[in-house]
């Protein structure tokens, strides 16, 4: 993460996501498994509904760049949430100032998915979110 307090502010006021925990992780195992020299990394795992969860790690004291894409790009991912109330949750996230691929929730007109709706937005580091609401009924 480019500044994890703003990555919190879309996945935990924008999207909701309750925060598990929000720490600074020292070890000195992590320069050796990662390879790398930061001083610390500080984590912050969200809980996702109906299990698992996000980790969202700014590391400090090392350089980093920019690593974002098109969703065409190989190299490049997303992840995708299902949700109830698209809209509310694109209008809340637009009008928090975050940008989508679109410009506003898509419906999905043929395929196994048909009567849904689905809506790409870019997350502070640039990744791609997709929120999904089912069709009606599914």
């Amino acid at each position: 993460m480019k500044n994890i307090d703003e990555s919190l502010r879309f996945y935990h006021e924008g999207l909701g996501l309750p925060i598990k925990f929000d720490r600074i992780l020292d070890g000195p195992y992590l320069n050796v498994v990662l390879s790398l020299t930061q001083k610390s990394i500080r984590a912050a795992y969200l809980d996702i509904p109906g299990g698992g969860f996000i980790e969202l790690l700014e590391y400090q004291g090392i350089e980093r760049f920019d690593a974002s894409s098109r969703p065409c790009d190989f190299g490049s991912g997303h992840f995708c949430f299902y949700v109830e109330g698209i809209d509310e949750i694109a209008e809340r996230l637009f009008a928090m100032g975050y940008k989508a691929r679109s410009e506003s929730c898509v419906d999905i007109t043929a395929g196994p998915n048909q009567g849904a709706r689905s809506l790409y937005m870019k997350d502070p580091d640039g990744y791609y979110i997709e929120l999904f609401q089912k069709a009606p009924g599914k």
